[in-house]
Protein backbone atom coordinates (compact mmCIF):
# COMPACT_ATOMS: atom_id res chain seq x y z
CA UNK A 1 0.00 0.00 0.00
CA UNK A 2 1.43 3.19 -0.87
CA UNK A 3 2.19 5.95 2.17
CA UNK A 4 -0.53 8.97 2.17
CA UNK A 5 0.84 12.24 1.02
CA UNK A 6 1.55 14.39 3.84
CA UNK A 7 -1.14 16.64 3.25
CA UNK A 8 -3.59 14.07 3.77
CA UNK A 9 -1.85 12.58 6.67
CA UNK A 10 -2.37 16.26 8.04
CA UNK A 11 -5.97 15.84 6.88
CA UNK A 12 -6.43 13.03 8.72
CA UNK A 13 -4.53 13.53 12.29
CA UNK A 14 -7.42 16.09 12.73
CA UNK A 15 -10.93 14.56 14.14
CA UNK A 16 -13.98 15.89 12.33
CA UNK A 17 -14.75 17.56 15.87
CA UNK A 18 -11.79 19.63 15.40
CA UNK A 19 -12.08 20.59 12.34
CA UNK A 20 -15.63 21.96 12.47
CA UNK A 21 -14.11 23.64 15.86
CA UNK A 22 -11.57 25.41 13.69
CA UNK A 23 -13.80 26.09 10.54
CA UNK A 24 -16.28 27.81 13.69
CA UNK A 25 -13.55 29.85 15.18
CA UNK A 26 -12.16 30.63 11.66
CA UNK A 27 -16.07 32.01 10.48
CA UNK A 28 -16.64 33.61 13.55
CA UNK A 29 -13.41 35.53 13.74
CA UNK A 30 -14.32 36.95 10.03
CA UNK A 31 -17.77 37.65 10.86
CA UNK A 32 -17.47 40.28 13.74
CA UNK A 33 -13.95 41.21 11.97
CA UNK A 34 -16.27 42.56 9.25
CA UNK A 35 -18.24 44.29 11.80
CA UNK A 36 -15.26 46.28 13.45
CA UNK A 37 -14.43 46.83 9.61
CA UNK A 38 -17.55 48.87 8.84
CA UNK A 39 -17.25 50.58 11.88
CA UNK A 40 -13.64 52.34 11.37
CA UNK A 41 -14.54 54.39 8.80
CA UNK A 42 -15.74 57.35 10.01
CA UNK A 43 -12.51 57.63 12.04
CA UNK A 44 -10.63 58.31 8.85
CA UNK A 45 -12.73 59.96 6.99
CA UNK A 46 -12.91 62.78 9.78
CA UNK A 47 -9.75 64.20 8.42
CA UNK A 48 -11.86 64.80 4.91
CA UNK A 49 -14.92 65.81 6.35
CA UNK A 50 -12.91 69.09 7.99
CA UNK A 51 -9.57 70.09 6.11
CA UNK A 52 -7.66 72.61 8.13
CA UNK A 53 -7.33 75.91 5.90
CA UNK A 54 -3.88 77.12 5.61
CA UNK A 55 -3.20 80.65 6.50
CA UNK A 56 -2.88 82.20 3.28
CA UNK A 57 -5.87 83.20 1.33
CA UNK A 58 -4.20 82.09 -1.86
CA UNK A 59 -2.94 78.83 -0.68
CA UNK A 60 -6.46 77.98 0.79
CA UNK A 61 -8.20 78.52 -3.04
CA UNK A 62 -5.19 77.13 -4.65
CA UNK A 63 -5.47 73.77 -2.41
CA UNK A 64 -9.24 73.63 -2.96
CA UNK A 65 -9.26 73.63 -6.62
CA UNK A 66 -6.78 71.24 -6.62
CA UNK A 67 -8.92 69.27 -4.38
CA UNK A 68 -12.28 69.86 -6.43
CA UNK A 69 -9.98 69.27 -9.53
CA UNK A 70 -9.24 65.60 -8.27
CA UNK A 71 -12.44 64.42 -7.40
CA UNK A 72 -14.17 65.87 -10.57
CA UNK A 73 -14.36 62.86 -12.22
CA UNK A 74 -16.23 61.59 -9.76
CA UNK A 75 -18.68 64.45 -8.81
CA UNK A 76 -19.18 67.62 -9.42
CA UNK A 77 -20.25 69.49 -6.08
CA UNK A 78 -22.33 71.95 -5.12
CA UNK A 79 -20.31 72.13 -1.64
CA UNK A 80 -18.11 75.64 -1.99
CA UNK A 81 -16.46 75.01 1.37
CA UNK A 82 -12.99 75.29 1.06
CA UNK A 83 -12.47 73.50 4.54
CA UNK A 84 -14.19 70.29 3.85
CA UNK A 85 -17.14 68.93 3.51
CA UNK A 86 -20.41 71.07 5.13
CA UNK A 87 -21.95 70.97 7.81
CA UNK A 88 -18.29 69.88 9.00
CA UNK A 89 -16.21 72.75 7.38
CA UNK A 90 -17.14 75.04 10.75
CA UNK A 91 -15.31 76.03 13.42
CA UNK A 92 -17.40 73.47 15.80
CA UNK A 93 -16.61 70.80 13.45
CA UNK A 94 -15.50 68.70 16.73
CA UNK A 95 -18.81 69.00 18.05
CA UNK A 96 -20.29 67.69 15.02
CA UNK A 97 -17.88 64.98 14.57
CA UNK A 98 -18.30 63.87 18.38
CA UNK A 99 -22.27 64.20 18.00
CA UNK A 100 -22.19 61.40 14.75
CA UNK A 101 -20.05 59.18 17.26
CA UNK A 102 -22.04 59.53 19.88
CA UNK A 103 -24.89 59.09 17.56
CA UNK A 104 -23.80 55.48 16.62
CA UNK A 105 -22.33 54.78 20.25
CA UNK A 106 -25.21 55.72 22.48
CA UNK A 107 -27.88 53.47 19.93
CA UNK A 108 -25.08 50.78 19.86
CA UNK A 109 -25.27 50.82 23.87
CA UNK A 110 -29.54 50.75 24.12
CA UNK A 111 -29.44 48.43 21.55
CA UNK A 112 -26.98 46.26 23.32
CA UNK A 113 -29.23 45.44 25.99
CA UNK A 114 -32.01 44.55 23.75
CA UNK A 115 -29.99 42.56 21.60
CA UNK A 116 -29.16 39.93 23.59
CA UNK A 117 -32.50 39.57 25.42
CA UNK A 118 -33.85 39.06 21.77
CA UNK A 119 -31.00 37.04 20.39
CA UNK A 120 -31.82 34.10 22.84
CA UNK A 121 -34.93 33.78 21.72
CA UNK A 122 -33.97 33.37 17.97
CA UNK A 123 -31.89 30.99 15.89
CA UNK A 124 -28.36 33.15 16.00
CA UNK A 125 -27.56 32.27 12.16
CA UNK A 126 -31.02 34.13 11.14
CA UNK A 127 -30.45 37.24 13.62
CA UNK A 128 -27.13 37.80 12.87
CA UNK A 129 -27.90 37.33 9.33
CA UNK A 130 -30.03 39.91 9.18
CA UNK A 131 -28.14 42.23 11.32
CA UNK A 132 -25.09 41.96 9.09
CA UNK A 133 -26.86 42.78 6.05
CA UNK A 134 -28.72 45.59 7.81
CA UNK A 135 -25.65 46.85 8.89
CA UNK A 136 -24.34 46.96 5.56
CA UNK A 137 -26.92 49.18 3.98
CA UNK A 138 -26.87 51.86 6.81
CA UNK A 139 -23.17 51.80 6.60
CA UNK A 140 -23.52 52.06 2.72
CA UNK A 141 -25.93 54.86 3.29
CA UNK A 142 -23.67 57.51 4.94
CA UNK A 143 -21.41 57.08 2.12
CA UNK A 144 -24.09 57.54 -0.12
CA UNK A 145 -24.40 61.46 1.02
CA UNK A 146 -21.32 61.79 -0.76
CA UNK A 147 -22.68 60.95 -4.09
CA UNK A 148 -26.21 62.62 -3.77
CA UNK A 149 -24.25 65.83 -2.90
CA UNK A 150 -26.36 65.49 0.31
CA UNK A 151 -25.07 68.45 3.53
CA UNK A 152 -27.96 68.14 6.03
CA UNK A 153 -26.37 66.94 9.67
CA UNK A 154 -29.82 64.40 10.18
CA UNK A 155 -29.20 62.43 7.69
CA UNK A 156 -25.68 61.31 9.09
CA UNK A 157 -27.11 61.90 12.51
CA UNK A 158 -29.96 59.02 11.65
CA UNK A 159 -27.69 56.79 9.33
CA UNK A 160 -25.35 56.94 12.23
CA UNK A 161 -27.80 55.91 14.66
CA UNK A 162 -29.99 53.11 12.30
CA UNK A 163 -26.13 51.27 11.88
CA UNK A 164 -25.80 51.46 16.03
CA UNK A 165 -28.56 49.52 16.35
CA UNK A 166 -28.47 46.99 13.82
CA UNK A 167 -24.82 46.14 14.52
CA UNK A 168 -25.61 45.20 18.25
CA UNK A 169 -26.63 41.80 16.40
CA UNK A 170 -23.14 40.84 16.47
CA UNK A 171 -21.46 40.70 19.79
CA UNK A 172 -24.12 38.55 21.78
CA UNK A 173 -24.38 36.63 18.48
CA UNK A 174 -20.98 35.79 17.84
CA UNK A 175 -19.90 35.40 21.55
CA UNK A 176 -22.83 32.70 22.06
CA UNK A 177 -21.53 30.96 18.82
CA UNK A 178 -17.82 30.34 20.15
CA UNK A 179 -18.84 29.68 23.60
CA UNK A 180 -21.05 27.23 22.94
CA UNK A 181 -18.02 25.26 21.00
CA UNK A 182 -15.31 25.58 23.34
CA UNK A 183 -15.30 24.58 26.64
CA UNK A 184 -13.50 26.69 29.41
CA UNK A 185 -9.96 25.11 29.12
CA UNK A 186 -7.30 27.56 27.66
CA UNK A 187 -10.60 29.93 27.02
CA UNK A 188 -8.45 33.04 28.12
CA UNK A 189 -5.86 31.84 25.56
CA UNK A 190 -7.96 30.95 23.08
CA UNK A 191 -10.51 33.81 23.12
CA UNK A 192 -7.71 36.34 23.56
CA UNK A 193 -6.54 35.20 20.00
CA UNK A 194 -9.80 35.04 18.78
CA UNK A 195 -11.09 38.50 19.87
CA UNK A 196 -8.20 39.83 17.65
CA UNK A 197 -10.65 39.95 15.06
CA UNK A 198 -11.55 43.54 17.17
CA UNK A 199 -7.91 44.60 15.91
CA UNK A 200 -8.12 43.10 12.56
CA UNK A 201 -11.22 44.28 11.33
CA UNK A 202 -9.96 47.99 12.47
CA UNK A 203 -6.67 47.69 10.71
CA UNK A 204 -8.48 46.57 7.13
CA UNK A 205 -11.55 49.07 7.71
CA UNK A 206 -8.58 51.88 8.20
CA UNK A 207 -6.79 50.73 5.26
CA UNK A 208 -10.21 50.30 3.14
CA UNK A 209 -11.29 53.71 3.94
CA UNK A 210 -8.02 55.40 3.94
CA UNK A 211 -7.58 54.39 0.14
CA UNK A 212 -10.38 56.39 -0.85
CA UNK A 213 -10.78 58.71 1.46
CA UNK A 214 -8.45 61.77 -0.57
CA UNK A 215 -10.08 61.12 -3.58
CA UNK A 216 -14.28 59.46 -3.14
CA UNK A 217 -15.05 59.11 0.76
CA UNK A 218 -18.13 57.46 -0.19
CA UNK A 219 -16.23 54.68 -1.26
CA UNK A 220 -14.71 54.68 2.13
CA UNK A 221 -17.99 53.72 3.95
CA UNK A 222 -19.91 52.34 0.49
CA UNK A 223 -16.76 49.27 0.16
CA UNK A 224 -17.31 48.66 4.17
CA UNK A 225 -20.71 48.25 3.60
CA UNK A 226 -20.77 45.60 0.71
CA UNK A 227 -18.34 43.59 2.63
CA UNK A 228 -20.34 43.35 5.71
CA UNK A 229 -23.32 42.12 3.72
CA UNK A 230 -21.06 39.57 1.73
CA UNK A 231 -20.20 38.03 4.85
CA UNK A 232 -24.42 38.15 6.15
CA UNK A 233 -24.62 35.72 3.34
CA UNK A 234 -21.79 33.89 4.25
CA UNK A 235 -23.22 33.76 7.97
CA UNK A 236 -26.19 32.46 6.60
CA UNK A 237 -25.04 29.69 4.36
CA UNK A 238 -22.47 28.19 6.81
CA UNK A 239 -22.51 29.32 10.75
CA UNK A 240 -23.72 26.46 12.97
CA UNK A 241 -24.62 27.68 16.21
CA UNK A 242 -23.93 24.43 18.78
CA UNK A 243 -21.66 21.66 18.05
CA UNK A 244 -24.64 18.89 19.02
CA UNK A 245 -26.31 20.30 15.69
CA UNK A 246 -23.90 18.34 13.50
CA UNK A 247 -23.75 15.62 16.40
CA UNK A 248 -20.41 16.58 17.35
CA UNK A 249 -19.08 16.43 21.52
CA UNK A 250 -19.80 19.73 23.14
CA UNK A 251 -15.81 20.33 24.51
CA UNK A 252 -13.04 20.18 22.43
CA UNK A 253 -11.71 16.61 24.28
CA UNK A 254 -13.48 14.17 25.67
CA UNK A 255 -11.34 13.77 28.63
CA UNK A 256 -12.68 15.83 31.53
CA UNK A 257 -9.10 16.44 32.05
CA UNK A 258 -8.06 17.80 28.86
CA UNK A 259 -10.34 21.28 29.74
CA UNK A 260 -9.89 21.72 33.49
CA UNK A 261 -7.97 24.75 34.13
CA UNK A 262 -5.06 24.19 36.41
CA UNK A 263 -7.23 24.53 39.70
CA UNK A 264 -8.97 22.08 38.62
CA UNK A 265 -6.76 19.61 37.35
CA UNK A 266 -4.68 19.86 41.34
CA UNK A 267 -8.39 18.60 42.45
CA UNK A 268 -8.65 16.43 40.65
CA UNK A 269 -5.43 14.95 41.44
CA UNK A 270 -5.93 15.73 45.38
CA UNK A 271 -9.24 13.52 44.81
CA UNK A 272 -6.89 10.00 44.64
CA UNK A 273 -4.92 11.60 47.87
CA UNK A 274 -8.13 12.61 50.31
CA UNK A 275 -11.56 12.97 48.43
CA UNK A 276 -12.86 14.47 51.45
CA UNK A 277 -10.70 17.69 51.77
CA UNK A 278 -11.61 18.04 48.36
CA UNK A 279 -14.75 17.72 48.15
CA UNK A 280 -14.55 20.63 50.26
CA UNK A 281 -13.37 22.62 47.90
CA UNK A 282 -14.46 25.27 45.72
CA UNK A 283 -15.19 25.40 41.65
CA UNK A 284 -12.06 27.28 40.33
CA UNK A 285 -14.14 30.11 38.64
CA UNK A 286 -16.40 30.12 41.76
CA UNK A 287 -12.72 31.20 43.58
CA UNK A 288 -12.30 33.85 40.58
CA UNK A 289 -15.47 34.95 40.56
CA UNK A 290 -17.96 34.61 43.49
CA UNK A 291 -18.41 36.94 46.22
CA UNK A 292 -20.36 34.80 48.46
CA UNK A 293 -18.22 31.95 49.45
CA UNK A 294 -19.62 29.09 48.39
CA UNK A 295 -18.41 25.92 49.36
CA UNK A 296 -20.11 22.81 48.84
CA UNK A 297 -19.12 22.21 44.97
CA UNK A 298 -17.53 18.96 44.44
CA UNK A 299 -14.92 17.43 42.17
CA UNK A 300 -17.35 15.87 40.21
CA UNK A 301 -19.55 19.11 40.06
CA UNK A 302 -15.95 21.22 38.75
CA UNK A 303 -15.75 18.71 35.88
CA UNK A 304 -19.41 19.43 34.73
CA UNK A 305 -19.05 22.64 34.98
CA UNK A 306 -16.12 23.07 33.03
CA UNK A 307 -17.78 22.27 29.75
CA UNK A 308 -20.77 24.81 30.98
CA UNK A 309 -22.27 23.58 27.46
CA UNK A 310 -25.40 22.17 28.16
CA UNK A 311 -28.38 22.86 26.44
CA UNK A 312 -30.67 21.09 28.64
CA UNK A 313 -31.75 24.34 30.20
CA UNK A 314 -33.84 26.13 27.64
CA UNK A 315 -35.71 28.73 29.30
CA UNK A 316 -34.07 32.12 28.75
CA UNK A 317 -32.62 33.97 31.68
CA UNK A 318 -34.26 37.70 32.91
CA UNK A 319 -32.27 40.78 32.69
CA UNK A 320 -32.78 40.93 36.61
CA UNK A 321 -31.39 37.40 37.22
CA UNK A 322 -28.40 37.89 34.85
CA UNK A 323 -27.28 40.71 36.93
CA UNK A 324 -27.36 38.72 39.99
CA UNK A 325 -24.53 36.30 39.06
CA UNK A 326 -22.05 37.55 40.69
CA UNK A 327 -18.81 39.36 38.94
CA UNK A 328 -21.41 40.63 35.71
CA UNK A 329 -22.09 43.92 38.06
CA UNK A 330 -18.50 44.65 38.46
CA UNK A 331 -16.85 43.45 35.19
CA UNK A 332 -19.66 45.47 33.42
CA UNK A 333 -18.47 49.13 35.02
CA UNK A 334 -14.99 48.25 34.70
CA UNK A 335 -15.41 47.47 30.92
CA UNK A 336 -17.68 50.97 30.71
CA UNK A 337 -14.62 52.70 31.43
CA UNK A 338 -12.20 50.77 29.60
CA UNK A 339 -13.96 50.59 26.82
CA UNK A 340 -14.54 54.64 26.87
CA UNK A 341 -10.71 54.85 26.34
CA UNK A 342 -10.62 52.49 23.74
CA UNK A 343 -13.28 53.65 21.78
CA UNK A 344 -12.14 57.25 22.12
CA UNK A 345 -8.89 55.98 20.03
CA UNK A 346 -10.79 54.05 17.71
CA UNK A 347 -12.77 56.99 16.68
CA UNK A 348 -10.34 60.23 17.30
CA UNK A 349 -6.68 58.97 16.55
CA UNK A 350 -6.53 59.48 12.95
CA UNK A 351 -7.65 63.07 13.53
CA UNK A 352 -5.07 63.39 16.80
CA UNK A 353 -2.43 62.30 14.17
CA UNK A 354 -3.61 64.39 11.43
CA UNK A 355 -2.97 67.56 13.81
CA UNK A 356 0.06 66.82 16.08
CA UNK A 357 2.27 65.21 12.86
CA UNK A 358 0.81 67.29 10.45
CA UNK A 359 0.08 64.47 8.09
CA UNK A 360 -3.00 63.91 5.56
CA UNK A 361 -6.06 61.91 6.40
CA UNK A 362 -4.95 58.68 4.29
CA UNK A 363 -1.12 58.84 6.13
CA UNK A 364 -3.07 59.20 9.28
CA UNK A 365 -5.35 56.37 8.92
CA UNK A 366 -2.64 54.11 7.74
CA UNK A 367 -0.58 55.14 11.12
CA UNK A 368 -3.49 54.55 13.46
CA UNK A 369 -3.31 50.42 12.50
CA UNK A 370 -0.33 50.25 14.89
CA UNK A 371 -2.80 51.27 17.81
CA UNK A 372 -4.35 48.31 16.41
CA UNK A 373 -1.57 46.17 16.09
CA UNK A 374 -0.80 46.40 19.86
CA UNK A 375 -4.46 45.09 20.63
CA UNK A 376 -3.77 42.22 18.85
CA UNK A 377 -0.95 41.26 21.04
CA UNK A 378 -2.08 42.95 24.43
CA UNK A 379 -5.10 40.67 23.64
CA UNK A 380 -3.71 37.43 23.31
CA UNK A 381 -1.01 38.62 25.96
CA UNK A 382 -3.97 39.34 28.86
CA UNK A 383 -5.74 35.63 27.94
CA UNK A 384 -2.21 34.02 28.29
CA UNK A 385 -1.48 35.86 31.41
CA UNK A 386 -5.38 35.16 33.17
CA UNK A 387 -5.41 31.37 31.99
CA UNK A 388 -1.60 31.19 33.72
CA UNK A 389 -2.32 33.26 36.94
CA UNK A 390 -5.96 31.80 36.49
CA UNK A 391 -6.98 35.34 37.93
CA UNK A 392 -8.80 37.30 34.86
CA UNK A 393 -9.09 40.28 37.17
CA UNK A 394 -5.96 40.97 38.79
CA UNK A 395 -5.24 40.23 35.21
CA UNK A 396 -7.07 43.23 33.84
CA UNK A 397 -6.01 45.13 37.20
CA UNK A 398 -2.31 44.98 36.27
CA UNK A 399 -2.68 46.15 32.41
CA UNK A 400 -5.37 48.87 33.34
CA UNK A 401 -2.50 50.19 36.15
CA UNK A 402 0.50 49.73 33.22
CA UNK A 403 -2.09 51.98 31.11
CA UNK A 404 -2.64 54.98 33.10
CA UNK A 405 1.43 56.69 32.89
CA UNK A 406 1.47 54.91 29.72
CA UNK A 407 -0.85 57.32 28.53
CA UNK A 408 0.99 60.21 29.61
CA UNK A 409 4.02 58.89 28.03
CA UNK A 410 1.92 58.75 24.73
CA UNK A 411 0.97 62.61 24.75
CA UNK A 412 4.01 63.48 25.58
CA UNK A 413 6.35 61.50 23.63
CA UNK A 414 3.51 61.62 20.27
CA UNK A 415 5.31 65.10 19.74
CA UNK A 416 8.42 64.38 19.43
CA UNK A 417 8.46 62.75 15.87
CA UNK A 418 7.00 59.91 14.14
CA UNK A 419 9.17 57.02 15.42
CA UNK A 420 7.90 57.70 18.78
CA UNK A 421 4.98 57.45 17.87
CA UNK A 422 4.67 54.36 16.23
CA UNK A 423 6.22 53.17 19.47
CA UNK A 424 3.85 54.60 21.79
CA UNK A 425 1.06 53.50 19.34
CA UNK A 426 2.08 50.12 19.75
CA UNK A 427 2.47 49.84 23.71
CA UNK A 428 -0.77 51.92 24.19
CA UNK A 429 -2.90 50.01 22.04
CA UNK A 430 -1.66 46.62 23.89
CA UNK A 431 -2.27 47.91 27.48
CA UNK A 432 -5.29 49.77 26.25
CA UNK A 433 -6.95 46.71 24.90
CA UNK A 434 -6.01 44.20 26.49
CA UNK A 435 -8.37 44.69 29.45
CA UNK A 436 -11.39 45.41 27.18
CA UNK A 437 -10.53 42.06 25.07
CA UNK A 438 -10.16 39.88 28.19
CA UNK A 439 -13.53 40.97 29.78
CA UNK A 440 -15.86 41.18 26.88
CA UNK A 441 -14.94 37.61 25.81
CA UNK A 442 -12.79 35.35 28.36
CA UNK A 443 -14.85 36.86 31.48
CA UNK A 444 -18.04 36.87 29.97
CA UNK A 445 -18.13 33.65 28.63
CA UNK A 446 -16.98 32.76 32.03
CA UNK A 447 -20.08 34.06 33.78
CA UNK A 448 -22.30 32.96 31.09
CA UNK A 449 -21.23 29.89 31.77
CA UNK A 450 -22.09 30.02 35.52
CA UNK A 451 -22.61 27.08 38.06
CA UNK A 452 -26.09 29.26 39.25
CA UNK A 453 -27.48 28.83 35.48
CA UNK A 454 -27.14 24.86 35.85
CA UNK A 455 -25.66 24.72 31.94
CA UNK A 456 -28.30 27.10 30.41
CA UNK A 457 -26.42 28.04 27.08
CA UNK A 458 -29.00 30.15 26.16
CA UNK A 459 -28.70 32.67 29.03
CA UNK A 460 -24.92 33.57 27.20
CA UNK A 461 -26.23 36.17 24.82
CA UNK A 462 -27.85 37.91 27.66
CA UNK A 463 -25.17 38.21 29.93
CA UNK A 464 -22.59 39.27 27.18
CA UNK A 465 -25.39 41.86 25.95
CA UNK A 466 -25.69 43.24 29.37
CA UNK A 467 -21.59 43.39 30.41
CA UNK A 468 -21.17 44.92 26.71
CA UNK A 469 -24.03 47.20 26.71
CA UNK A 470 -22.78 48.74 29.55
CA UNK A 471 -19.13 48.91 27.96
CA UNK A 472 -20.68 50.45 25.51
CA UNK A 473 -22.16 53.32 27.66
CA UNK A 474 -18.48 53.92 27.81
CA UNK A 475 -17.98 53.91 24.36
CA UNK A 476 -20.70 56.27 23.54
CA UNK A 477 -19.52 58.84 26.58
CA UNK A 478 -15.03 58.89 25.46
CA UNK A 479 -15.92 59.89 21.89
CA UNK A 480 -18.74 62.46 23.03
CA UNK A 481 -15.93 64.07 25.68
CA UNK A 482 -13.03 63.96 23.28
CA UNK A 483 -15.41 66.20 20.73
CA UNK A 484 -15.82 68.62 23.86
CA UNK A 485 -12.72 68.74 25.52
CA UNK A 486 -9.92 68.54 22.58
CA UNK A 487 -10.82 72.33 21.59
CA UNK A 488 -9.53 72.80 24.76
CA UNK A 489 -6.29 70.93 24.29
CA UNK A 490 -5.35 67.43 23.30
CA UNK A 491 -3.71 67.40 26.86
CA UNK A 492 -6.87 67.71 28.21
CA UNK A 493 -8.33 64.51 26.45
CA UNK A 494 -5.35 62.31 27.74
CA UNK A 495 -5.91 63.09 31.30
CA UNK A 496 -9.79 62.52 31.02
CA UNK A 497 -8.32 58.98 29.59
CA UNK A 498 -6.42 58.48 32.52
CA UNK A 499 -8.84 58.96 35.24
CA UNK A 500 -11.31 56.86 33.17
CA UNK A 501 -8.41 53.77 33.28
CA UNK A 502 -8.47 54.86 37.05
CA UNK A 503 -12.10 54.40 37.50
CA UNK A 504 -11.94 50.95 35.58
CA UNK A 505 -9.09 49.56 37.90
CA UNK A 506 -11.50 51.09 40.57
CA UNK A 507 -14.27 49.02 40.03
CA UNK A 508 -11.98 45.90 40.31
CA UNK A 509 -10.40 46.44 43.49
CA UNK A 510 -12.77 43.97 45.08
CA UNK A 511 -12.56 40.75 42.85
CA UNK A 512 -8.79 41.56 43.04
CA UNK A 513 -8.82 40.90 46.78
CA UNK A 514 -11.05 37.88 46.63
CA UNK A 515 -8.80 36.40 43.96
CA UNK A 516 -5.56 36.93 46.11
CA UNK A 517 -7.40 35.92 48.95
CA UNK A 518 -8.51 32.75 47.75
CA UNK A 519 -4.95 32.13 46.25
CA UNK A 520 -3.38 32.69 49.71
CA UNK A 521 -6.31 29.90 50.36
CA UNK A 522 -4.90 27.74 48.44
CA UNK A 523 -1.76 27.84 49.24
CA UNK A 524 -2.50 27.44 52.75
CA UNK A 525 -4.26 23.95 51.93
CA UNK A 526 -1.67 22.80 49.65
CA UNK A 527 0.88 23.31 52.30
CA UNK A 528 -1.51 21.07 54.66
Amino acid sequence: MAQLPPGIRFITSFSRDQWYRAFIFTLTFFLYASFHLSRKPISIVKGELHKHCAASHEVELSSYREYAAQIQSVKKLSNASQCGWEPFDKNNYKQLLGALDYSFLCAYAIGMYLSGIIGERLPIRYYLTVGMLASGLFTAMFGLGYFCNIHNLWFYIMAQIANGLVQTTGWPSVVTCIGNWFGKGRRGLIMGIWNSHTSVGNILGSLIAAYWVSTCWGLSFVMPGVIIAVMGIVCFLFLIEHPKDISCSCTPSSSSKAFLNGASRFRVQMTTLNAKETSKSQDSEMQHLLIDSENSVTSQNSSSMGTGEGRHGTSAISFLGALRIPGVIEFSLCLLFAKLVSYTFLFWLPLYITNVEHLDAKRAGDLSTLFDVGGIFGGILAGLISDRLEKRASTCGMMLLLAAPTLYMFSTVSKMGLEATVVMLLISGALVNGPYALITTAVSADLGTHKSLKGNARALSTVTAIIDGTGSVGAALGPLLAGLISPSGWNNVFYMLMVADGCALLFLLHLIQKELRCNADHTLFKEH
